[in-house]
């Protein structure tokens, strides 16, 4: 059965990395002790696993990252959980592609490990990476991405801001813009917002709400607390 913490942002203004999530971090990885991290949404991943490692000890969780080991996929199924870490998405899927690891997540996934995503790391958990706001640095073989979910997420999201004098396109518009293309439901996940999949629940949780957009209707605005199950009408496709 699938389980999914879905971060939106790494770092919240005023504190440090992954401190906002870190009570959720903790309870929804309460029976794991080892930890695989994937670092491929940053160049350097060296440095990036460093960061994740001395983060996740002080939580009292062992942390390896997938590109410090020879056998990769083995790491993967011999940890009790997979975190993979935000910045470029497009790098990011690249790298999973290249790697040959969507398939060793996804079966991981399936069979009950605990998928934490932050930010790139929560839009690759997704059906693909259309709803992006990155810049196609590197070209993957395929916008598909996990498909641990049906539904898209757009994280980072910022509201529109009735003040502005900027003529560019909101979050909102290019969001209304995918779903005149595609069917699957959209959560703009604002920053300290994120997303726990459960069995029969998507509980909205953290400090900030979101807004739900589906194709044809008026988004809908929700508030931590709430189960998104019904607004999303969707289902949890690994492992269902």
């Amino acid at each position: 059965m699938s389980r999914l913490l879905l971060v939106s942002n790494s770092t919240l203004h005023g504190s440090g990395y992954l401190d906002h999530a870190e009570t959720e971090i903790r309870d929804f990885l309460r029976d794991a002790r080892k930890i695989v991290f994937v670092p491929f949404a940053l160049y350097n991943r060296n440095q990036y696993a460093i960061q994740a490692r001395d983060r996740f000890n002080k939580m009292g969780y062992d942390l390896i990252s997938v590109h410090d080991v020879s056998h990769p996929q083995r790491a993967i199924k011999e940890a009790d959980a997979v975190f993979v870490g935000g910045g470029n998405t497009f790098r990011l899927l690249k790298s999973l592609y290249d790697w040959d690891l969507l398939e060793t997540i996804r079966h991981a996934v399936a069979g009950g490990k605990p998928y934490v995503g932050s930010s790139a790391g929560s839009i690759v958990a997704c059906p693909s990476l259309k709803t992006t706001k990155d810049m196609p640095i590197v070209q993957p073989r395929s916008f598909d991405a996990l498909g641990l979910v049906d539904f898209q997420i757009s994280p980072h999201y910022l509201d529109p801001d009735p003040s502005s004098t900027h003529m560019g396109e909101t979050q909102e518009q290019r969001i209304l813009q995918f779903l005149e293309e595609n069917e699957a439901a959209v959560v703009g996940l604002r920053e300290g917002g994120l997303m726990r999949v459960e069995v029969a629940s998507i509980m909205l949780k953290g400090s900030t709400g979101a807004r739900v957009f589906r194709r044809g209707e008026l988004p809908v605005e929700v508030a931590p607390g709430t189960n998104l199950d019904p607004f999303l009408r969707t289902r949890v496709q690994v492992g269902a």
